[in-house]
């Protein structure tokens, strides 16, 4: 499956999702790998796709700028707890800092990639953490590709 797959992702259970079912977009097949199983796995209550936003201070223009994490999801353990999660679909490659001796355009557009994720990343998780949530990163690894 590619990972650049993009589309319109159809909610099958429209009572497990918050904001407009008609109107779920997914930028990746890794993304809609997760949506599936956002939708269909039982004890997933409350799934959104792009539906929060997170300030945070762009490392690399010095500017503030919007983060939209790929999904909000509230999960009901075996107790019945409701956990809140922030998750965020991304290749491993991407979660690691580029190491390549040489600076080309590929290495600097890779570092500056990787230094924007770090920034989001951190502002998600102290959001995250003063809501009483939790945030993680989701890599293929994750999802067993």
């Amino acid at each position: 499956m590619a990972h650049y797959k993009q589309g319109r992702y159809k909610v099958k259970n429209r009572q497990k999702y918050a904001g407009d079912p008609d109107n779920v977009i997914y930028r990746s097949s890794w993304e809609l790998l997760v949506l599936k199983w956002l939708d269909d796995h039982p004890d997933i209550v409350y799934f959104a796709s792009e539906e929060l936003v997170i300030p945070y201070l762009n490392p690399v223009d010095g500017r503030v700028h919007r983060y939209f994490p790929d999904f909000i999801i509230k999960v009901r353990d075996k107790n019945n707890k409701i956990t809140t999660y922030v998750l965020e679909v991304k290749p491993e490659v991407q979660t690691r800092m580029p190491t390549q001796r040489k600076k080309t355009q590929k290495f600097i557009k890779e570092a500056m990639t990787y230094a924007v994720n770090q920034a989001k990343w951190k502002y998600a998780n102290e959001y995250c953490i003063d809501k009483g949530w939790k945030f993680k990163v989701i890599t293929e690894k994750d999802l067993g590709i």
